[in-house]
C-alpha cells in the first residue's frame, strides 16, 4: 500500500529519533568508559594528573554532548507524536468533507425531476438486467437437471425391458 507524504515523513523521523537514540546510548556508554578511565588514574603520576585533566575535560565535554543528544532525541519524538496527532486530525477532516460531498451529490440529484427519472430508469434496466439473468441460469439448470434424468429413465426403461425378457 502507498505511502502519504505524512507517513513518510513520520517513518523517516521515527527513523533519525532511532539513530539518534542510539549515537546517544552509544555516546552514553562511552562516557562511562571514560568515567571509569578517569577514576582509576586519578591516583597516578603528576604526569598522569594532567593527562587525567585533559580526560576529564574530554568526560565534561562528551557529557555535555550526550545530554544535547537526548534533548535531541525527545524533541524528535514530541515533533512525532505531533505529526501522528495532525493526521488524525486530517484523517477525521476528510472523511467529513467526503460525506458532505456524497450529501451534496445526492441532493442535487433527487432535487431535479429528470435527474430522479433517469436515476429511477437507472434502477429499472439494472432490475431487468438481474432478473434475465437468473431467469436464464434457472433455464440452463432445469435443462441440464431434464438431460440427466432423461438418461437416467432410460436406463431404467432398459433395466424394465431386460426383467420382462428374463420373466
Amino acid at each position: 500500500m502507498a505511502q502519504t507524504r505524512t507517513q513518510r515523513q513520520a517513518s523517516a523521523n521515527e527513523a533519525a529519533a532511532t539513530r539518534k537514540q542510539n549515537a546517544a546510548n552509544r555516546s552514553a556508554s562511552r562516557t562511562k568508559a571514560s568515567v571509569r578511565t578517569t577514576r582509576s588514574s586519578a591516583a597516578a603520576t603528576a604526569r598522569s594528573a594532567r593527562r587525567t585533566g585533559r580526560e576529564a575535560a574530554r568526560t565534561g565535554r562528551q557529557a555535555t554532548r550526550t545530554a544535547g543528544r537526548r534533548l535531541d532525541v525527545v524533541s524528535d519524538r514530541i515533533d512525532e507524536l505531533g505529526r501522528r496527532a495532525q493526521r488524525v486530525l486530517y484523517i477525521q477532516v476528510g472523511v467529513a468533507a467526503t460525506a458532505r460531498d456524497a450529501l451534496v451529490r445526492n441532493v442535487q440529484t433527487y432535487t431535479r425531476l429528470n435527474s430522479v427519472a433517469r436515476e429511477l430508469d437507472q434502477y429499472e434496466r439494472r432490475g431487468a438486467r438481474a432478473l434475465g439473468r437468473s431467469e436464464r441460469v434457472l433455464t440452463r439448470r432445469r435443462r441440464e437437471i431434464e438431460h440427466q434424468t432423461e438418461g437416467v429413465r432410460k436406463d431404467a426403461e432398459n433395466i424394465v425391458e431386460r426383467v420382462k425378457r428374463l420373466a
